[in-house]
C-alpha cells in the first residue's frame, strides 16, 4: 500500500475459477487444467465448473517458487563447477541460453504434470 500498489484481502477458503487461478499463477488456463487433471493441484466441481481453493493455490505457488530457487541454485553451482563464470562473455551467454532451454518453464511444467 505504501508503494501505491493495489492489494487484495481474501479468505483462504475462497474458491477461484480456473481463469482466476491461472491469472494468479501467471500461467494459461489450459496449462492450469493440465495441472489439475494430473492431480498436482486439488480442485472441486460443485457443478459443471472447477473451483480451486485459494489456500491450495497459494501452497502450490510457494512449492513452485521453492523448486525454482533450488533449480537456479543448482544451475549456479554447475556454472561455478565448470568455470562458466570465468569464461568469455560469448561462452557465458551460450551456457546461459542452454540452461534456459534445458530448464525453461515449459519443461518445468512438463516435468510436474
Amino acid at each position: 500500500m505504501r508503494r501505491g500498489q493495489a492489494i487484495t484481502i481474501a479468505p483462504h477458503a475462497m474458491k477461484l475459477t480456473t481463469q482466476e487461478a491461472a491469472d494468479l499463477l501467471g500461467i494459461s488456463r489450459p496449462t492450469l487444467i493440465k495441472l489439475l487433471e494430473a492431480g498436482k493441484l486439488p480442485f472441486e466441481t460443485p457443478n459443471r465448473h472447477r473451483r480451486i481453493r485459494l489456500l491450495d493455490l497459494l501452497v502450490f505457488q510457494e512449492s513452485r517458487h521453492i523448486d525454482t530457487e533450488e533449480r537456479l541454485g543448482q544451475l549456479a553451482k554447475n556454472a561455478l563447477e565448470v568455470g562458466s563464470y570465468s569464461e568469455s562473455h560469448e561462452k557465458y551467454e551460450s551456457a546461459l541460453r542452454e540452461a534456459r532451454r534445458k530448464y525453461s518453464y515449459s519443461s518445468f511444467c512438463k516435468q510436474t504434470i
